[in-house]
């Protein structure tokens, strides 16, 4: 399968279209909006599915087979934002608080972009590590940590009258809703291991598709309506979010290649490494930099980084994978 016929397999699938479809509601000016109630709902469903599966899965393959691609995951969170400051602040001309918020996202992952990542593998019947949802666990909060100290040590003034909030920081970073229901989920899977999937099957497998179709098309209506502000966060910032991503998938499927991953499972280090959060961190950013302008980072991941992943990003990151891998179809 080529890269375009890659495309047009994924923008068949129905949490695609459904996310199509949510954008089309709002350029169309419909009523059609979810509950917030709702949408916390499929988002902790969403959560606590991959982290279960994920700790199940963790418990039957054992820590031997983790311990090297985690630790690359790690690390790919801690790194990310350290080369991505030097660009946002040179080439994209933000402020020094600015760049370090958008930097802390685009370190951070998205347990959506990861959950259509692992959906489309499983739709071309493609072979994969069942413990990678692992890995999205432990990206998430060192990503934060780092954009924190960032934005801090640009502000000398501020972190001498005030002092750096660590206490808070740690707590949002590792502690937040989203970081607290993956690893809690992780640990409960692990906890039960097989006989605890077999019971909740028809609870965290049967549904899932259908809730994470119901959740890109709010994901799809939430994308619109940031796009009106495409024109004010700038062409530069637009670019970045379109083009790091893709020098970021090619570099974890590089880093999940000699992590000893399959090619299936570089492939997912390569979506998470190119994803960018939009919960844990906007809400660590505005505890910790609220100078930061959350148009700024919100507009870049919501409007341009998350819409080109799950669309166009998905099959280019397989074919990197197959390019220089091999041992995929």
């Amino acid at each position: 399968m080529d890269w375009w016929e890659g495309v047009l397999a994924n923008l068949a699938s129905p949490p695609i279209v459904f996310f199509a479809l949510g954008v089309l509601s709002v350029l169309l000016r419909t009523d059609l909006r979810l509950p917030e109630p709702v949408y916390t709902a499929l988002a902790t469903y969403l959560l606590m599915a991959i982290g279960f599966k994920g700790g199940v899965a963790l418990a039957e393959s054992g820590w031997s087979q983790v311990w090297r691609p985690g630790l690359a995951a790690v690390l790919l969170g801690c790194c990310i934002p350290l080369w991505c400051y030097p660009v946002l602040r040179r080439l994209v001309r933000l402020s020094p608080v600015d760049a370090a918020a958008v930097a802390a996202h685009y370190g951070s992952v998205s347990a959506v972009t990861f959950v259509a990542a692992v959906n489309y593998l499983n739709e071309l019947r493609v072979p994969y590590e069942p413990h990678a949802s692992a890995f999205l666990a432990v990206m998430e909060s060192p990503a934060i940590v780092v954009g924190v100290l960032l934005g801090r040590l640009t502000q000398p003034q501020a972190a001498a009258e005030g002092g750096l909030p660590w206490r808070q920081v740690l707590h949002e970073a590792l502690l937040g809703r989203s970081v607290f229901l993956l690893l809690g989920a992780l640990a409960a899977g692990a906890i039960c291991g097989a006989r605890g999937e077999e019971a909740t099957r028809g609870f965290f497998v049967a549904p899932f598709q259908g809730v994470l179709t119901l959740f890109l098309f709010e994901m799809g209506m939430v994308a619109a309506r940031r796009l009106g502000e495409l024109r004010r966060v700038g062409l530069r910032l637009i670019a970045f979010g379109l083009v790091m991503p893709m020098v970021h998938g090619a570099v974890g499927v590089v880093a999940g290649h000699f992590a000893g991953l399959s090619p299936g499972g570089a492939f997912l280090m390569g979506v998470l490494a190119a994803s960018a959060s939009y919960i844990a961190a906007p809400a660590a950013m505005r505890l910790s930099l609220p100078q930061a302008n959350p148009t700024l980072y919100l507009t870049a991941v919501l409007a341009v980084t998350f819409p080109f992943n799950v669309t166009l990003g998905l099959p280019l990151y397989y074919q990197l994978a197959r390019w220089w891998l091999g041992g995929l179809p």
